[in-house]
C-alpha cells in the first residue's frame, strides 16, 4: 500500500508528492538529533541518601558537586552543580599523573648520577665529587645507599675536594607558601619539590624507654641535626597509642638542635616524622652519614653548583618507573611527589618562553587536555598536587578527563593507582562493610574547607561509572560521610529505583 495521498489531479499528486516527501526528509534529518537528546537525559538532583546526609551534616546543597558519567552499560548521567568552579584539594594529583602517563609514558625514570673531576688512584679521589639531581620523586635512602656502594665499588674511598651538588636540572619556580593553619611548618606533607630531592627532606624520630633510660635517635643520622634530650622517664604502664612527645627545632649556624621533651613510661616507644633542614644541607648530610657508616671520607665542604664539564660520571641509578610513581603518589596522596612529577613534565617539555618549569607544566597541561578535546575553563594549576588554595576545577571537568582515561592505552595503570575503597591507601578505613568495597578506585582530596572524592566505581549490576563529588564548604565536618554515600547511592541504584517504582 502506497503512503502517498491518492488524488485526482495529477498535478495535484505532483505537489501533493513533493510536499510529503520534503516533510518525510524533514523528519528524517530531525531524528538524529531527537535520539541523542533522549539518550543523554541526565539527572539533576542528587540521591535520596546524599540529601539525608547533607542534611545530618548541616551542609547546603550548593556546596556539594556530583557529576557520575556511565562507562559502560545503562544509565543515566547525574549533573549537580556541575560547572562550578571549585577547589579539588588532592583529586587534582589525577590530572597529573594522567597527564605525566600519556605525555611521559609508563616506563619513564629519572636518574641521580655522580661525577668527578680529577683522577681517582688508590681509593682517593683527588678532586670533588658531585651529585647531579634528575629530579627523581622517590630517591630513598635505600637507592642512594646503593648508588653510594657502587662509588665505592668504582674504587672511591676518600675524597679530597667538596662534595658539590648539582640542582639545577628544574628551573625551579616561586610559588605561594602553603599554610596548614597548624603552626608547623616542619611537616613532612609541606615538602617542597627540588631536583635533588632525598629521601622526601624526612627525619624519622624514634624515642625509647629501656628500663628507665630514654633514648632519643633521629634517622638518618645526619651530623648537623642535634638531639637535646629532656624525656621524662616514667615507671612501666601502658603504652599510649600517642605518646606525649614533642620536638621543638632550634636553628644554630648551619645545622639544628632538637629539643625533645615530655613523658615514656618504660617499655614503650614513639616515633615521628619531620623535616626541619632544607633540601641542600638534608641531601648533604644524608651522603655524609651513609658515606661515613661505608668507611669513606669527603675532606672537603659541602656547596652547590653546577657539574664541571671536564667531569666524568662514576655512578648513576635510576629511579622506579613511572607507573609505580603514580601509584605512590595517588594511593597515599603524596603531595611532595606530586608536585616532583608536576615540575618534571615542565622540564622535559620547557622551551624559551616558559618562564620555569611551573609555567611549562601549565602550558604542556593544557595543549595535552586541548589535543584531546578536554576543553577546561575552570582549570586553574599552581603545582599540580592540590595543595593549594588557588588551584580549581569543575566536577564536569574532572569527570570527562576520567572518561578519556577510561579510554586511554594506560587506563589499567591510571586505575589501579588510585585507592581501593576498603583495602588501601586513603580510602582504606572507608566504605567498609558496603557493597562498594573493593569495587571503586578513588582519589581522595582533603583540605581544612574541601572534602572530595573522584575515580571510578561500580554499580551492583557491575557496569563502571566514572564519579566525582566535591564538596566546598567553612566547615566540611563529617563530609566524607557525604561522600561515601555519593558511591553507596551509585552502587544501589537499580535498586533504589526499582523501590521507588513500587
Amino acid at each position: 500500500m502506497s503512503l502517498i495521498p491518492c488524488l485526482s489531479s495529477p498535478a495535484l499528486r505532483s505537489r501533493a508528492t513533493r510536499r510529503f516527501l520534503s516533510r518525510v526528509v524533514a523528519a528524517a534529518l530531525a531524528l538524529p538529533l531527537v535520539i541523542p537528546a533522549l539518550a543523554e537525559t541526565a539527572n539533576q538532583s542528587l540521591p535520596p541518601r546524599v540529601v539525608q546526609a547533607l542534611k545530618t551534616n548541616k551542609i547546603e546543597t550548593s556546596a556539594l558537586s556530583v557529576v557520575m558519567l556511565p562507562l559502560n552499560g545503562t544509565g543515566s548521567p547525574t549533573f549537580v552543580n556541575a560547572d562550578v568552579s571549585v577547589n579539588p584539594a588532592s583529586t587534582m594529583k589525577l590530572v597529573t599523573t594522567y597527564a605525566a602517563l600519556e605525555l611521559l609514558g609508563p616506563n619513564h625514570q629519572w636518574k641521580t648520577e655522580f661525577y668527578a673531576d680529577g683522577p681517582i688512584a688508590n681509593g682517593t679521589l683527588n678532586g670533588n665529587l658531585y651529585l647531579k639531581g634528575g629530579g627523581d620523586p622517590k630517591l630513598n635512602m635505600e637507592k642512594l645507599w646503593l648508588l653510594l656502594r657502587d662509588l665505592r665499588a668504582n674504587g672511591v674511598e676518600t675524597v679530597t675536594g667538596d662534595l658539590v651538588l648539582d640542582r639545577s636540572h628544574f628551573v625551579q619556580p616561586t610559588l605561594p607558601v602553603f599554610d596548614d593553619d597548624g603552626n608547623d611548618k616542619n611537616k613532612p606533607f609541606l615538602v617542597g619539590p627540588d631536583a635533588l630531592l632525598v629521601n622526601l627532606k624526612a627525619l624519622r624520630f624514634i624515642a625509647r624507654n629501656d628500663g628507665g633510660n630514654v633514648k632519643v635517635v633521629v634517622e638518618p643520622p645526619i651530623a648537623t641535626v642535634q638531639i637535646d634530650n629532656r624525656i621524662q622517664a616514667l615507671p612501666k604502664a601502658k603504652c599510649p597509642g600517642w605518646p606525649d612527645i614533642r620536638y621543638n627545632p632550634i636553628k644554630n649556624g648551619n645545622g639544628v638542635t632538637v629539643v625533645v621533651t615530655g613523658k615514656l613510661p618504660a617499655g614503650c616507644s614513639g616515633q615521628t616524622y619531620l623535616s626541619m633542614l632544607d633540601h641542600q644541607r638534608y641531601a648533604a648530610g644524608a651522603v655524609r652519614a651513609i658515606w661515613k657508616e661505608l668507611g669513606g671520607t669527603i675532606i672537603g665542604n659541602d656547596r652547590v653548583a653546577p657539574v664541571a664539564k671536564d667531569a666524568k660520571m662514576i655512578a648513576r641509578a635510576y629511579s622506579p618507573d613511572l607507573v609505580e610513581i603514580i601509584r605512590d603518589i595517588n594511593k597515599y596522596s603524596n603531595n611532595t611527589m606530586a608536585k616532583q612529577l608536576f615540575l618534571s613534565l615542565g622540564a622535559e617539555f620547557r622551551n624559551e618562553a616558559d618562564a620555569d618549569d611551573s609555567m611549562a607544566a601549565q602550558r604542556v597541561i593544557r595543549q595535552w587536555l586541548g589535543k584531546k578535546g578536554l576543553i577546561s575553563p575552570h582549570l586553574v594549576i599552581e603545582n599540580g598536587s592540590g595543595l593549594s588554595r588557588a588551584e580549581r576545577v569543575s566536577a564536569r571537568e574532572l569527570a570527562n578527563l576520567l572518561q578519556a582515561a577510561w579510554k586511554s592505552p594506560y587506563a589499567a595503570e591510571f586505575i589501579s593507582s588510585m585507592p581501593l575503597a576498603a583495602v588501601d591507601g586513603t580510602m582504606r578505613k572507608r566504605l567498609r562493610n558496603t557493597g562498594v568495597a573493593g569495587k571503586a578506585h578513588v582519589k581522595t582530596g582533603t583540605l581544612n574547607t574541601v572534602r572530595a572524592i573522584a575515580g571510578y566505581s561500580r554499580d551492583n549490576d557491575g557496569n563502571t561509572w566514572a564519579v566525582v563529588a566535591i564538596l566546598n564548604h567553612p566547615r566540611p565536618w563529617g563530609a566524607s560521610s557525604v561522600l561515601d554515600q555519593v558511591l553507596v547511592s551509585l552502587y544501589n541504584r537499580s535498586v533504589d529505583k526499582n523501590t521507588a517504582q513500587r
